[in-house]
Parts: C-alpha cells; sequence; structure tokens
C-alpha cells in the first residue's frame, strides 16, 4: 500500500479508499473508543485556528491506551497517516491534515499524579492547560508556560507546539519543563524518554531493539551534524520553528525535550510528567501608554532592566476593538485616552511592600528616561484578571472585524532578539505598507515575539499573493535580525515550507534524517516541518471561494450578511473552554467536538460554500443534528472574543430547515406557548388537574416531553387581571410613568412576579402602565425558528410601544429573553421599521433599569433596616451575555441581602430545550457542572434568586429547592411603612 498524499484537498485514490474503508472497519471491530469516518465528522475536524483546511480521512476517540496502540498499529499495516490532536487551536495548520485524527480531548485527558514535594505531575495529553492548574492551585503550584489558549489548549498540543506565553522570560518554554514522555512511535514501539547521561545513551544504543536503533541514530546525528547546530542554528532562545536539534548537543539527553515544538510528526504520546514552579503571592500590572509603536519596542530593553515577569504588547487597534466588544469593553473601562501602543508590565514578589519597590522603581524609570505616559499601577486582582483576559483574546478580538479583510496568519510569529525589536517593528510596518495595507501588533514584548496580524482578504488571489509575499518578507526579517519565523506557534502548513531557507540545507537535512529516525514510514502527522506542502495552497478561503447567500429572515446587518455572520468564527476554539462563563454549555458537557460552536459555524459555513459539504446539506438532517445541542444562551455573542452569534444563526437556520421539510408540532406549540398558557390560566383549575393526568401523560408524548418534567402550573388569577380588577395603584407617579412589559410567564404562571413588580416599581415612585394589548415578545418563536410569526408579533408591538418609547417613557420587563428581545433580535428582524430604535433604546431588564435611576438619577428606594436573608443569585444566560449581572447584585446588596452569585454557567434549561425528551439528560448534565452543586450546598435559610423562569424550573426540578425571582426577593425588602 502506498502512503496517502498530505497535499490533495479533494478526492482520493481507488487503492487509498480501499485501505481507508479497511481500516475503518478494523477499528470499529478492535477499539472501544469512537469510529467516526463520515462526512460530518471528516468536516468538522477539517479545520482548526489557521488559515487552512484539509478533510481527513477519519477521526477515531481513544478511550484507553490500547485504542491508541491498536489505531496505529492498524494505520501502519494500511500505510495511512495519524495526526494526533487536542483542542485544535492551533494556528499554523499543524492539526489539520489528510490523516486519521486521533482525538485525544475528549477521554484521556486525566491527572494521573501529583507529587507537590518534588513539584511533579504526571498528567495525559488530552487534559487541558488551565483545568490543570485549577487541579495544581491547592498545592501552591503551577505550570510555568502559559499561552493564551490556556482554556482550551490540551497538554499533548502545548507540548507539540513548545507553547510558551507571556511569562517565558521567567520560565522559559515547554520544553524546559517537560521531565519525561512516555510515547508511541509509528510502529508501535512504546519508549519512555527521560533524561539520560551521554554514557547511558550510548550503552543503550548497543541494544538491537527499537531504543536501540532509534539512540544510534541520534548519536549519528550529533556527530555528524554537530558542529553545524552549534554553529548555525538560531542563537535565540525563544523559538519553536524546526526541530529542537541544539537537545542533541545539551549535557544530557532528553528525547522527551525533542518533541516539543514536533507537532505531532515525531511520536504519540500517552503520558507527560511535568515540572511545575510555585504560584506568584503577589502581582501587579502597571500600563505604560504611548503614542507610537515603535516608541514602545524602544522602551523595552529598559523596561526589563527592572526584572519584571513580563511586558505584553496590546496596539491602538486591539484597543479599539477592545471598546467596540460588549463583552470586553468593561474590562478596560478604567483606560484613558487612545493610545496607539500599551505595554502592560507585570511584577510578581513574595510580599506587598516588595511588589510597591518593584512598581516604584518602574515608575521612577519611566519618569527619569520619559518612557512613555499616563503609567497606571494595578494591584486589585480583579482588574489584573480583566487586562489579562483582554491580553489573551487578542487573536479572537481582531477577528471581530465585521470585513472580508481578516487579521491573517503569516508575519505573525516571528521572533527576534530583544535588542533588534523596534527595528524589526519598524521594517515590518514598512513591508505591510508596500503592500497597501495595515497590521495589528500584540504579545510577548518582553520575549521579542510579537503576533502581527496584517488585514488581507484571502478570498481574492490578490489577498494569497499578498500573503506569501509578506509571509517571505518576514523570513528574509527573521534572518536580518538573528530571530526565527516561529517563536511558539509552530511551522505547521502556515511557514513549514521556508524551513529550508531559514535554517539551511545542512541543518534541514538533519531535520529530515531526525524525522526519518523517529517515523521512517512517514506516517505521523506528515508535511508539518519538513517536506511541507505550499504555504499557499490547501486554504480555508482561496480565490475559489464562492459560497451561497441564501435570503433570510434576520438581515444579519452588523455582520454583513447570513455568510459573513458563521464567518466569524476563526476556528480559535474559544467555545472549548470548560467550567469557566457559559460558552459553550453543551460542549461543558460532552466534551465532543461535534457540540461546539465552532462545529456549528464549520458546517453551515461548509455546506455554503460547497467545501466537503455541498449546498444540499444546508437543509440536511444531520447539519440539524450538529446544530441541535446549541441551547442558545447567547453567551457566544459576548464570550467569543469575535462575538460569534450562534442563537440567531440557529434561529434563521431552523426557518431554513423547517422551510424544506416543514415545522414540527412540538416547534409550533412551544413557538406559541403564549397561547397555550393564555387557554391554560383561563380554564384553571382544571387545566392543571388535566396535566397530571392521565391525559397529560399522552399529550407530554405526543408533544415528545421527558416524562419527568411538569410543566409550570397555570394561574387561575393572571397577572394582568390582577393588574386590572384588583390592584390598588400605591403611589401618585411622582417619577413619571413606566410600562411594564408582563411577559407570557409572569402572566400566566408566576402572576407573583408581576405583582412584585409592580410593588417595587411603585415603591421607587413610578406609575406602572400595563398594555393588556401587549402581544407576546415573540422569543419563543425565534428560538424554534418560527420567524415569519416572530416577524410579526415584533410589527404588532413595536406599534404598540413605539409612541411611549418616543415620549421617553421607559419599557421595563423581568424576563431577559422578552424584554431584551426587543433590544437584541427586533432591530435585525425589522431593519426598515422607523420605531424599532425607539423601542430597542428604551427597553430595560428590571434591575438594570432601578440601578440606572439609582446611579444617574438618585433614586431613593425605601429598604428596610433590618439584615436581609442570604442569597445565592443565578443570573439568566441572556442577561449575562448582552447587559450583565451587576444590576442585580448592586440592587440586592443596597436591599440589605448577603449575595452571592452562583459563579456557574448555563442552567440546562434553555426555554423548552430542557423540557424535551432527548434533551433531558444533556440539560441534567449542563447544570450539574456547576450550578446544582453550588444550589445544594447551601443552608436551608439561604433564598435562591433568580431572572429566569428556565432557571427557576430547572433548579426546582433537580434539586427540590423553591428558587425565587429577584423582584420577589426584593420587594421583600421593601419598607412597608414609606409605601
Amino acid at each position: 500500500m502506498k502512503t496517502v498524499s498530505t497535499n490533495a484537498m479533494a478526492g482520493i485514490d481507488r487503492e487509498t479508499r480501499e485501505a481507508v474503508a479497511a481500516l475503518e472497519q478494523a477499528l470499529r471491530w478492535r477499539i472501544e473508543g469512537e469510529v467516526r469516518f463520515d462526512l460530518y465528522s471528516r468536516m468538522l475536524y477539517s479545520t482548526d485556528a489557521s488559515n487552512y483546511q484539509i478533510e481527513p480521512l477519519g477521526v477515531v476517540i481513544p478511550r484507553t491506551y490500547d485504542d491508541v496502540r491498536t489505531t496505529l498499529e492498524l494505520a501502519r499495516e494500511h500505510r495511512v497517516p495519524v495526526l494526533p490532536r487536542g483542542g485544535g487551536s492551533s494556528l499554523a495548520g499543524q492539526a489539520v491534515g489528510r490523516a486519521v485524527i486521533i482525538d485525544f480531548s475528549k477521554y484521556l485527558n486525566e491527572l494521573l499524579e501529583i507529587d507537590p514535594s518534588a513539584r511533579l505531575v504526571r498528567v495525559q495529553p488530552g487534559m487541558v492547560l488551565a483545568q490543570l492548574n485549577a487541579r495544581l492551585r491547592r498545592y501552591g503550584l503551577m505550570f510555568g508556560p502559559d499561552p493564551a489558549s490556556a482554556d482550551r489548549a490540551t497538554i499533548g498540543g502545548v507540548i507539540g507546539n513548545n507553547a510558551s506565553g507571556s511569562h517565558s522570560i521567567l520560565y522559559g518554554m515547554t520544553a524546559d519543563h517537560l521531565v519525561e514522555a512516555h510515547t508511541l512511535l509509528s510502529d508501535g514501539s512504546e519508549l519512555t524518554f527521560r533524561p539520560l547521561p551521554w554514557e547511558e545513551v550510548e550503552r543503550r544504543a548497543a541494544s538491537e531493539s527499537r531504543e536501540g536503533q532509534l539512540y544510534r541514530e541520534l548519536l549519528r546525528l550529533r556527530a555528524e551534524y554537530g558542529e553545524a547546530i552549534a554553529r548555525d542554528y538560531p542563537k535565540h532562545w525563544r523559538r519553536a520553528s524546526g526541530y529542537g536539534l541544539p537537545v542533541l548537543l545539551e549535557p544530557q539527553l532528553n528525547v522527551a525535550r525533542l518533541l516539543a515544538s514536533s507537532e505531532g510528526t515525531l511520536a504519540v504520546g500517552l503520558e507527560y510528567t511535568l515540572a511545575l514552579v510555585p504560584v506568584p503571592r503577589h502581582t501587579g500590572l502597571v500600563l505604560l501608554q504611548f503614542d507610537d509603536l515603535v516608541a514602545a519596542m524602544e522602551a523595552v530593553p529598559s523596561l526589563l532592566e527592572t526584572s519584571p515577569a513580563a511586558v505584553e504588547l496590546m496596539d491602538g487597534m486591539l484597543i479599539r476593538l477592545t471598546r467596540e466588544q460588549p463583552g470586553y469593553a468593561p474590562r478596560i473601562a478604567f483606560l484613558r485616552g487612545n493610545p496607539e501602543a500599551l505595554l502592560m508590565i507585570e511584577y510578581f514578589a513574595d510580599s506587598e511592600s516588595e511588589l510597591r519597590a518593584k512598581i516604584d522603581r518602574l515608575l521612577a524609570l519611566t519618569s527619569e528616561k520619559r518612557l512613555g505616559r499616563d503609567p497606571l499601577a494595578i494591584l486589585d486582582r480583579q482588574q489584573q484578571a480583566d487586562v489579562w483576559a483582554v491580553r489573551k483574546a487578542g487573536l479572537g478580538l481582531l477577528y471581530s472585524i465585521r470585513s472580508d479583510f481578516k487579521p491573517i496568519a503569516c508575519i505573525e510569529d516571528v521572533s527576534v532578539p530583544v535588542e533588534h525589536l523596534a527595528d524589526y517593528v519598524r521594517e515590518v510596518l514598512r513591508l505591510v505598507a508596500e503592500h497597501g495595507t495595515t497590521a495589528a501588533f500584540y504579545a510577548h514584548a518582553s520575549a521579542g515575539c510579537l503576533h502581527v496580524r496584517p488585514l488581507v482578504n484571502l478570498k481574492t488571489a490578490e489577498g494569497v499573493r499578498i500573503m506569501r509575499a509578506l509571509t517571505e518578507g518576514s523570513l528574509e526579517l527573521a534572518k536580518r535580525f538573528g530571530g526565527v519565523l516561529s517563536g511558539e506557534h509552530g511551522d505547521g502548513l502556515a511557514r513549514g515550507e521556508l524551513n529550508p531557507l531559514l535554517f539551511g540545507p545542512t541543518l534541514y537535512q538533519c531535520m529530515r534524517e531526525l524525522k526519518a529516525a523517529f517515523d521512517p514510514l512517514w506516517l505521523l502527522n506528515p508535511g508539518k516541518i519538513v517536506d511541507c506542502p505550499p504555504l499557499d495552497q490547501n486554504l480555508r478561503y482561496g480565490p475559489d471561494y464562492r459560497p451561497l447567500e441564501p435570503k433570510t429572515f434576520f438581515r444579519f446587518a452588523h455582520d454583513g450578511g447570513f455568510l459573513r455572520a458563521i464567518e466569524m468564527c476563526n476556528g480559535a476554539g474559544v467555545c472549548r473552554k470548560l467550567s469557566t462563563g457559559t460558552m459553550c454549555p453543551s460542549y461543558m458537557a460532552t466534551r465532543d467536538e461535534r457540540d461546539t460552536t465552532r462545529a456549528r459555524a464549520n458546517v453551515l459555513r461548509n455546506a455554503l460554500a460547497g467545501r466537503i459539504l455541498t449546498p444540499r446539506h444546508f437543509t440536511d438532517p444531520r447539519t440539524y443534528e450538529v446544530l441541535d445541542l446549541c441551547l442558545s444562551c447567547k453567551a457566544c455573542k459576548t464570550e467569543c472574543p469575535s462575538s460569534v452569534d450562534m442563537a440567531r444563526i440557529k434561529s434563521e437556520f431552523l426557518a431554513q430547515y423547517y422551510a424544506a421539510h416543514g415545522t414540527p408540532l412540538r416547534a409550533r406549540a412551544f413557538g406559541h406557548i403564549h397561547l397555550l398558557n393564555r387557554i391554560g390560566s383561563r380554564t384553571a383549575p382544571v387545566s392543571n388537574l388535566l396535566a397530571r393526568s392521565p391525559l397529560g401523560v399522552v399529550g407530554k408524548r405526543l408533544l415528545g416531553i421527558h416524562p419527568e418534567r411538569d410543566l409550570p402550573t397555570f394561574a387561575r388569577v393572571p397577572f394582568d387581571r390582577w393588574f386590572r380588577e384588583q390592584h390598588v395603584p400605591q403611589t401618585d407617579g411622582l417619577r413619571g410613568p413606566v410600562v411594564y412589559f408582563h411577559d407570557t410567564f409572569a402572566t400566566y404562571n408566576y402572576p407573583e412576579i408581576g405583582r412584585a413588580t409592580v410593588a417595587l416599581l411603585e415603591a421607587a415612585g413610578y406609575q406602572v402602565l400595563v398594555l393588556e394589548r401587549r402581544r407576546c415578545c415573540g422569543r419563543p418563536m425565534i428560538s424554534k425558528g418560527l420567524l415569519r410569526d416572530a416577524q410579526q408579533l415584533a410589527r404588532e408591538n413595536v406599534a404598540l410601544l413605539a409612541p411611549f418609547a418616543r415620549a421617553g417613557i421607559p419599557i421595563v420587563g423581568t424576563e431577559p429573553s422578552c424584554i431584551l428581545t426587543f433590544r437584541d433580535e427586533y432591530p435585525d428582524l425589522l431593519p426598515d421599521s422607523p420605531d424599532v430604535t425607539a423601542v430597542a433604546e428604551r427597553s430595560f431588564l428590571i434591575d438594570e433599569f432601578l440601578a440606572r435611576a439609582v446611579e444617574h438619577e438618585g433614586l431613593q428606594i425605601p429598604w428596610r433596616s433590618d439584615p436581609g436573608p442570604r442569597v445565592l443569585f443565578h443570573g439568566h444566560c441572556h442577561q449575562k451575555a448582552l447587559v450583565g449581572i451587576k444590576h442585580t447584585m448592586t440592587l440586592l446588596r443596597a436591599a440589605g441581602c448577603q449575595v452571592e452569585e452562583s459563579g456557574a454557567g448555563c442552567c440546562g434549561m434553555a426555554g423548552s430545550f430542557g423540557y424535551e425528551a432527548e434533551h433531558y439528560e444533556i440539560s441534567r448534565k449542563v447544570g450539574a457542572d456547576r450550578l446544582f452543586p453550588k444550589v445544594l450546598e447551601q443552608p436551608d435559610d439561604a433564598v435562591i434568586a433568580v431572572m429566569g423562569v428556565s432557571c427557576r424550573e430547572q433548579i426546582a426540578h433537580f434539586t427540590g429547592r423553591r428558587p425565587f425571582h429577584v423582584t420577589e426577593v426584593l420587594a421583600q425588602r421593601l419598607d412597608r411603612k414609606h409605601h
């Protein structure tokens, strides 16, 4: 059998197809893990975070080490390449290829052993770095290198790239912390690599074993190429280009260190032993502004004299984009001015006095040498974390640019000695200007490693030409200034082609022979460091990218259309983060690539573009399956630095899908829940009895509702009737009128929410208006893809509310997904309506409205003086994504409550999602990740407070605790003597 080519983008010959088919069949018989050779799985693994796309031959998700062994054995038998992969966040195309991908991230992700006294840890390759550090924190230890992708990068990928991150001037690179590696070679040999004296290497080389053969080859390479390595290998220490040949010249040989920056081309790791460092006791940041980028780089050598832990750069473009991104703008709200460059200088210390002394020394130096302006010292941990979050989200924030001109990787990782940094940046600016574009600069100034992202349109032949010209120009600059093409992101498809020119023919030949020594059949991720394809082939886009643009209900005006909204996903995989934030709840539950926001964008983009999939796949049931577990939580709109709004994209997809296949009864029923609840309330209590009778069981079965779920009960006296017939106004309306947009659930299921809201608003001095002619907000219809119906409701509501909005009367709601639809979806559903903007601008969540009035208008709410209850508050996903929870927390504290935020992500209910039988278990897993344990640890007298009905139902169902709406909690804290 012949070896499969890595360069073919489409189509493989008959012999190869037969080999792959035989391999797939054998794998299905012999391994416990998952074998996915179907078209959709191959498509989902065809991209990473780079410019490239290559359809793999199949995907294996091993459960055990034996699965990995068997996969390599069978791949060798059929001469099929394999590609070990973790989070797929590679920026240079290392994680894509015409091979069988082995995804370690789902199952082989355990921490195996910790030795705190020796500061060592043993882990599996699929473990995410941030999770490792979270487990180590109790011992006061951490892994030193800290790549920006640590919240989704796996240890295997960190090693494959020789990752480093912001603190490399203290901690070096991953290779410096790699103690031992238990590996499989492509021929099936299982070897453990650890430091060995050269005498021991020579002793082992005398063996006829595979280990002996490998050590003989390494000794030969050392003898034959040692002089050239010492003389010609780039001297700059911050390097991830090529193989780490200098390891062959070290006092001891640790082959594990050769695996760092090898990109999975030499061996497949099963376990790694890593050295750890202490967690810093005290940290402080100083932000230093510059009006000129080159001037900022000129300051770096002087700043390094103060022994910082890091010196990081963010340029003016990144700062401006951060201020435009709702999820990140608040994190740098304290930053004044519009600098062209911002340096973040960080210090570590064992005491506060030592930290202050270091910062004072820096401030004195900046004053003496006139380095930058407006220095700002930040000692607050949360504020420091906010700044670091912006810096680490740099690439994603740059990709938030709504244009076909994207910040592409081509000069993106050059690393040069710091003394040449300013001259290098000056030349890069000249190079970029010569090609008629601009570039963003960010990253690790302290180590001379800058991520430079020119804005280029790769959908055109001219853009592809510019990409090649800039990459080749960056090679010339790297060589001129004594640097390398990659300081941490590796070679891959983006830079591997240029390695012969970077290293010269002698060292490059040594690298080829090193690859052959480990992998004689060239089966491990071929074409990534040596013998690489041209860097302008296998592009995700390119001049032949001609996608379809379907006619849509949403305008997607902000993104420039439906397709560009999908293309905002750059593949960085931020949606794969675990146990932090909310995005992406289904991935947190399943740890399956298929359930990421990235996967959903991939399937839609590939179908519309005819890449791997075809346009007929756009409404294929398998496409529906990929999007099915999206909970429409909207977290991606805020937590994804590129603001990919998958909730809106899914709604549009469902509308298109149902147009092709018909709308299911359940979607219509839940979409029109307002009508059903109104009927249920009018017929209560009979409707409640029927819902829990055998007839109700049959109804749940017909609608596909899980038998364990009970729908909310119907109120005999709905809120609007109570307000009309029983409510006695408690205020003369001194502060003016407010429209309360009473949602479906506050009206027909939980009228106590509406009553509490009225009490709260009236206590604050407002006259409450309730418009009984209002229609459903349309959110249930939007979630179910009934966009034509939702548009009609939106028109009617805007017509009803616009006169109030134009008169300056606020519109207040208590259900986040309801009232925020006016602000988020209505303008895109009714883009030509002259009144929709007015309604959107005057619509507020109750807590947001009152907290703003307290802060800006001096509103005084008469709270009780006695201590309030202990409150655990869990925010609604749409609230967290579009408004935030600070207003809720402010009001609860002002009311005297001892409030704690849950720290959890999505509750897992997501409207009707958690009711649906096929989603019940996923719904449970999502809530069980963080929310349910947090609720269950609360004392009996603690109050569980929520904003959304979904959260209320989910918490009650799975924990047995009764939650209350925030307005109910606040209304209980009103001082009735003054009301």
